[in-house]
């Protein structure tokens, strides 16, 4: 058997006999402030250990094909019309679409960018408006035409007064001409103005009566606007609230559509008619109220360099560039999910420089004056995806980008873009908790060598001391 002693000699921890210590007012002190290190390095690292801490790395974007980006918008134009504000899309891929309006709401906004009623959900229809090819003959000047002094007065001699708003030198305008006014003389002839007076087509040259034309928020040519009498009273935003009519342009269209209009009202009391009771006009819907226009709502598109475009966009109707004004406020503009507020706040809790660039182009005005005329307002866009791994091994994904923006005089039509430019690379941000076995090591690497260091000063203090007391000593004999 192994003797006792012999286990003894393995002893790390020797014993000292309790009459050979002494206790002393300096390590009592020095043992004093040991203590109190001890339980302040603590307290760090237990700070540190209850503490998040995260890794940032660049990596290669590796999203599917198939993967979208979502771009939500809510941008408020002041001078564009509903009517024709248009949302398209077009990327390097080839992919092209013109007025989107499944994911799109438009709202008709003053010039304090209020909104002046529900979501606008008029508009041009999508076929093809038909046009008569010819018309045999001459023909005469039917419609009547109309300025800024006679308008209000003849728009209240007749219960129905349809205006056809055109320019001379608009293609469409040329277009529509014979035929409207053959369905005005056959109108004429049917009610008669002095007879019946029922309705009354009329036009209004927009070259010579522009501020009439803008009163009634006209910009795209020709525009065909039937006023009733009694409902066409101006309100606090200066318009007459009329309606639009987008259908076919050809005589026989023109002329069923204004009899339509004609039965609504009654030859015997030529009742005012407020509203049509017909309900079989399809091709007549509200016009705009106001000459402004907030867009709001989304878009998918394929993560590749694209231009998100707003301009007004119309297959039967010209523009004239250099009265557009394409001013706007970007009230949102953001890529990728929608963070719930919730989300973003414990991000930012772990990582509050994450989000700042989320919207960074929220409530930025770009506006333009009436001087400037075939002004396009550009935005390049250079878009960086952002990935947060926390803790729970739950991934979210953030989108930011840095936004330039310039005025661009362009003899198209002025329209505002956004060109998209998305980074190959994206950054990737992980949360890593420090594990328990560290945070021990730690505490004890903390314990021993406070233990030891303050051993050692102990040593070096009293050692000090008993030699001053042998130099004192030494003096004294």
């Amino acid at each position: 058997m192994v003797s006792s002693s012999k286990i003894k000699s393995v002893d790390f921890y020797r014993k000292i006999p309790r009459d050979l210590t002494e206790a002393s007012l300096s390590g009592a002190g020095l043992s004093i402030l040991a203590a109190f290190f001890m339980i302040f390095l603590f307290g760090m690292e237990l700070n540190s250990y209850l503490t998040l801490t995260t890794t940032t790395s660049v990596i290669v974007d590796k999203s599917p094909d198939e993967d979208f980006l979502r771009i939500d918008f809510n941008i408020s134009f002041p001078a564009l019309s509903c009517e024709f504000a248009s949302v398209d899309m077009n990327d390097v891929l080839g992919t092209n679409r013109l007025n989107v309006t499944k994911t799109v709401r438009k709202y008709s906004i003053d010039r304090n960018f209020k909104s002046t009623g529900p979501e606008f959900l008029a508009g041009p229809v999508s076929k093809v408006i038909k046009h008569d090819d010819f018309v045999e003959g001459a023909y005469a000047e039917g419609s009547v035409s109309l300025n800024a002094q006679n308008f209000d007065r003849i728009s209240h001699l007749h219960p129905i007064l349809v205006v056809n708003f055109f320019a001379p030198w608009c293609s469409w305008s040329n277009r529509l001409r014979p035929s409207w006014e053959k369905a005005a003389t056959i109108l004429r002839e049917r009610y008669d103005p002095e007879m019946d007076g029922r309705i009354l087509l009329g036009k209004v040259d927009c070259t010579e009566e522009s501020e009439l034309c803008r009163r009634n928020h006209i910009q795209g040519y020709p525009s065909i606007r039937i006023f009733r009498k009694g409902s066409d009273v101006r309100d606090e935003h200066g318009h007459h609230e009329h309606e639009a009519y987008y259908g076919d342009r050809d005589t026989d269209s023109l002329v069923t559509t204004m009899e339509e209009l004609a039965a609504s009202v009654s030859s015997q009391s030529q009742k005012l008619a407020l509203e049509d009771k017909s309900g079989k006009i399809s091709d007549k819907k509200p016009a705009p109220v106001t000459g402004g226009c907030r867009v709001e709502g989304f878009v998918r598109v394929k993560k590749v360099p694209g231009n998100l475009v707003i301009s007004a966009r119309s297959g039967a109707h010209s523009f004239d560039a250099s009265q557009m004004n394409m001013s706007h406020v970007v009230t949102n503009l953001s890529f990728g999910k929608k963070i719930t507020p919730k989300v973003m706040s414990d991000i930012n809790r772990v990582l509050p420089y994450i989000g700042r660039s989320h919207n960074k182009l929220h409530n930025q005005a770009y506006i333009t004056h009436r001087g400037d005329s075939n002004i396009t307002i550009e935005h390049y866009l250079q878009i960086v995806k952002t990935e947060v791994m926390t803790r729970a091994y739950k991934i979210v994904e953030d989108y930011e980008y840095t936004a330039h923006s310039s005025l661009v005089n362009s003899p198209a039509i002025p329209a505002a873009k956004f060109h998209l430019e998305l980074s190959p690379l994206q950054v990737l941000i992980e949360e890593k908790p420090k594990s328990f076995s560290h945070f021990l090591t730690n505490l004890c690497a903390i314990i021993g060598g406070v233990f030891t260091v303050a051993g050692i000063l102990d040593s070096i203090l009293h050692n000090t001391l008993r030699l001053i007391k042998k130099v004192e000593l030494g003096k004294n004999f």
